[in-house]
């Protein structure tokens, strides 16, 4: 649960701290932050900022205006559930950070993966604030670099 860190606007602000300085150090050249709805919009959101660049949200089927591409996919407790992009969110060959609070099962990290792996975006990197490893939904990510600040088992 992030929202102790919400609530405090310095843990806050060393959070996105930490991400700024992160991905400045790992990538010269990004061109969107995608965030997950909905957590990953309070992250990515002001994260994009610091970096200049824009955010590009990946949501809920139903909620995006226009044209979607979307994708299905499982979550932890059985259900389906579904992803969605607007099909011009992106360019092919874009550089794309993926960004979300939480890594469980990797179910909702990985759709948003493949939704830009149709759109042709280079996912540079998926990055969260907790990672549960006990869960290993980084291997769900199929190769693409992953990082977390936090990892608990």
């Amino acid at each position: 649960d992030i929202s102790p860190l919400l609530k405090d606007p310095v843990a806050f602000k060393t959070l996105i701290d930490l991400l700024e300085d992160h991905v400045r150090a790992s990538f010269p050249k990004i061109d969107f932050i995608v965030g997950l709805d909905s957590r990953g919009f309070l992250i990515g959101t002001p994260l994009a900022q610091r970096l200049g660049i824009g955010f590009v949200p990946v949501r809920k089927k139903g909620k995006l205006p226009g044209a979607t591409e979307s994708v299905c996919y499982s979550l932890e407790y059985g259900k389906a559930a579904e992803l969605e992009i607007q099909s011009d969110a992106v360019d092919p060959g874009q550089k794309v950070v993926i960004v979300d609070d939480l890594l469980a099962t990797g179910g909702t990290m990985g759709a948003a993966c493949e939704l830009l792996k149709r759109l042709k975006a280079e996912v540079l990197e998926c990055l969260v604030i907790i990672e549960l490893k006990g869960l290993k939904g980084s291997e769900k990510l199929n190769s693409i670099p992953f990082y977390s600040l936090l990892q608990y088992d």
